[in-house]
């Protein structure tokens, strides 16, 4: 609009007889649903974990299984990413997992990833990287303790628009077991990193302004706690809230909106059940203790979370995307002022979707376990 307006405005002064500008035209923005596209991009590339989209489209993705891969979209050719740790552990819910590019690449040209490492331990670093090579390796953040059983790593990463990064981390430890009664009260315990959000700036310091949490002399990395396994998360485009979801026990999987210092109440509260069949909570309110914006009972293991920000896309730009494992779903969440509303289910029994992101340029990336896929989704 801006342009068409300029070029109007440089006709009228060209000429001493002209007539005065055209007001500039305003176009309305696209209404309707929108029709989707969806191309395979990937296939057979095993449990595509984290993904994330390079200033020149190309593609940088990490594999379960230990390896992490550059993916050229215009020669549709993938390159093996070298220089990775070789303590990466890929036993049960562990590997390779998260990878993000860092918002200042173009100068920095740093990237950073999550995975676990033998012994059950949860790593954060960063690294450089040099065409197809991962140089100036560098361990930002491990977790003093183990995973024991190797399981509820959470571990996605988020940037916020106030320039932090943003980690997620399951409760780890020896099991899971939720109760006022139970030994695995990590998501509780503020001197872990198990069962927590960390924010922290990009160089892996603590940001002055992080939550003062009881018992704390001083700010730690803890922006917020009482998580079970946040597998998810996003900022929405429009309000730059952060948004998380996690997986339940027997049911009571979440969708909560996340602020500094909030704790989410697991393993006291939830609205599910112990696999076992034993009780947990009387619901999931308690003073103190943030309830979940949704709740899903049976359980759907949500994993992956985005927003859809292009205009493409018309009644559905600005809704969330969040990705089931269990109920091998693509999701829709509409929103309406930051609060979630309606679910529809835009993919069906395509697989366990792993992770869901939206790229530049209005495309939408989905990994897909079952085939080892990754999809890109446009609007016609």
């Amino acid at each position: 609009m801006q342009l068409t307006f300029a070029f109007v405005v440089f006709l009228s002064s060209c000429s001493k007889d002209a007539e005065p500008p055209s007001p500039p035209v305003i176009t309305p923005p696209l209404t309707g649903t929108p029709e989707i596209k969806i191309t395979t991009l990937l296939s057979n590339q095993g449990i595509i974990w984290g993904f994330d989209v390079l200033p020149n489209g190309n593609l940088l993705f990490t594999q379960k299984a230990g390896t992490m891969q550059l993916f050229d979209t215009t020669t549709q050719n993938n390159t093996m990413i070298t220089g990775l740790p070789s303590n990466i552990s890929t036993v049960g819910q562990g590997g390779l997992l998260d990878v993000a590019i860092s918002p200042d690449y173009a100068t920095s040209r740093n990237v950073f990833v999550t995975y676990s490492i033998t012994g059950g331990f949860l790593s954060l670093a960063k690294f450089t990287l040099n065409g197809n090579v991962a140089t100036n390796w560098q361990v930002i953040l491990t977790t003093e303790s183990a995973s024991t059983w190797n399981g509820h790593f959470g571990s996605r990463i988020a940037f916020g628009p106030d320039g932090k990064l943003y980690w997620s981390v399951g409760e780890g430890g020896t099991a899971s077991l939720g109760g006022a009664s139970s030994p695995h009260q990590n998501g509780q315990r503020l001197n872990t990193l198990w069962g927590k959000i960390h924010r922290l700036n990009l160089d892996g310091t603590i940001p002055n302004d992080n939550p003062l949490l009881p018992g704390q002399t001083a700010p730690s990395t803890i922006y917020s706690y009482g998580h079970r396994n946040p597998q998810g998360m996003a900022f929405q485009t429009s309000t730059g809230r952060l948004f998380v979801n996690e997986h339940g026990p027997s049911g009571g999987c979440e969708l909560n909106r996340v602020q500094a210092g909030e704790n989410f109440g697991w393993p006291l509260y939830s609205n599910g059940i112990n696999y076992n069949g034993t009780p947990i909570s009387n619901g999931h309110n308690a003073t103190g203790i943030v309830a979940p914006l949704k709740s899903w009972t049976p359980a759907l293991a949500p994993a992956g979370l985005t927003f859809i920000n292009h205009t493409s896309y018309k009644d559905w730009n600005g809704n969330m995307l969040m990705g089931s494992l269990g109920r091998r779903q693509l999701l829709m969440i509409s929103m309406a002022n930051g609060v979630p509303g309606n679910e529809t289910i835009l993919l069906e029994n395509i697989g366990r979707v792993r992770n869901v992101k939206m790229g530049p340029a209005g495309k939408i990336y989905v990994s897909v376990e079952d085939g080892g896929r990754l999809l890109e989704l446009t609007a016609k």
